[in-house]
């Protein structure tokens, strides 16, 4: 079928994931203290940002910690917790939207922070918030066809640069209500990172089956959500409207039909009405849907994997797991893991 793509593994798994919380608080009710002149201005109410997108909170990073510390610290904490030499990850893939540069890639600066060997291939995979998902294929493929031995996966996100930029330009004099609609999305952005260590099951006792999943794209709405470090601009309904069509698509197209019956459901956290637009569409139970957006926004390419990072003492040897990501392009993924 044009535009969709399935595939699965035999033996290929999770061996460690590991998520970091940026350490600092940032309410949404400091931020709505920030905008009171903005508020006032324009006739609008505050608490916008818990109204709708159901977010009290989220986290930032100290100064001192770039976007490439954050990945080396998700990662070194991922190689700590799988048990496994360092000198045999045959491969790091950094996932990364926020960086400093655009060359050389962040993960060649990973790659020394960590001491990673020689023989370790390493690069950026850079698909907004399904970037991770993406490099959880790539990964799972070069462990099945036996070009390495394990795989690094890291994601480091920070918020406090484009959400400044925000505020500075909501508080401009010419600034009015659709500015603030348009930049909505660049409030909800939170802090963190996240690490994972992929290999083979049968090498692995205790690992996590990653067994199959599918991609879907609709990229004719690539302009729905264009952001920078400056800001984000989005058609925040169009995208959540498009997002969930193109959700349910691949969903309807999908060999696995026992998806509806899964323990948990990693959905990509954006906010409460993207989250609950999803389940609907899907038609899938809300108690095992997990969330994190509440207290720690949306976290880019982190934002499936530190969910699921932060689920793992509630599963159960054998609990079957589907990740659902979405990332502005669109495109979507699901990935199926067996606890």
């Amino acid at each position: 079928m044009s535009g969709n793509f399935q595939f699965s593994f035999e033996d290929v798994a999770i061996v460690s994931i590991a998520a970091c919380d940026a350490p600092i608080v940032v309410t949404s009710e400091q931020i709505d203290a920030q905008l009171e002149p903005f508020y006032s201005r324009v006739g609008a109410d505050r608490g916008l940002l818990q109204k709708l997108a159901g977010i009290e909170e989220r986290r930032q990073w100290p100064t001192d910690i770039t976007f490439i510390k954050a990945s080396a610290l998700a990662g070194e904490k991922a190689i700590a917790e799988s048990g496994i030499d360092r000198e045999r990850i045959g491969v790091l893939i950094n996932t990364s939207v926020c960086r400093d540069r655009l060359e050389p890639s962040t993960a060649v600066s990973v790659h020394d922070e960590l001491g990673l060997p020689s023989q370790c291939i390493n690069f950026d995979i850079s698909n907004a918030c399904l970037g991770f998902v993406n490099a959880m294929h790539m990964a799972g493929t070069l462990i099945e066809t036996g070009q390495a031995d394990y795989a690094l996966i890291v994601d480091g996100e920070g918020t406090s640069e484009i959400q400044q930029n925000t505020l500075d330009r909501l508080l401009a004099p010419e600034s009015t209500i659709d500015d603030l609609f348009a930049n909505f999305a660049s409030l909800t952005l939170g802090s963190g990172s996240v690490g994972m260590i992929m290999g083979r099951h049968s090498e692995n006792p205790g690992s996590h089956p990653v067994l199959n999943g599918e991609f879907r794209a609709a990229t004719e709405y690539h302009e729905l959500c264009v952001g920078s470090l400056e800001g984000m601009r989005t058609d925040t309904r169009a995208l959540m409207r498009a997002g969930t069509e193109l959700g349910k698509v691949g969903w309807d197209a999908s060999n696995s039909a026992s998806w509806g019956d899964m323990q948990r459901y990693i959905i990509h956290q954006v906010s409460r009405a993207h989250t609950s637009a999803i389940v609907q569409a899907l038609g899938i139970d809300p108690e095992r849907v997990p969330l994190t957006f509440p207290e720690f926004g949306n976290i880019g390419p982190a934002a499936v994997p530190f969910t699921l990072a932060k689920e793992v003492d509630g599963l159960k040897t054998g609990d079957r797991v589907l990740c659902i990501g979405v990332g502005s392009g669109l495109n979507v993924a699901f990935l199926e893991i067996r606890w």
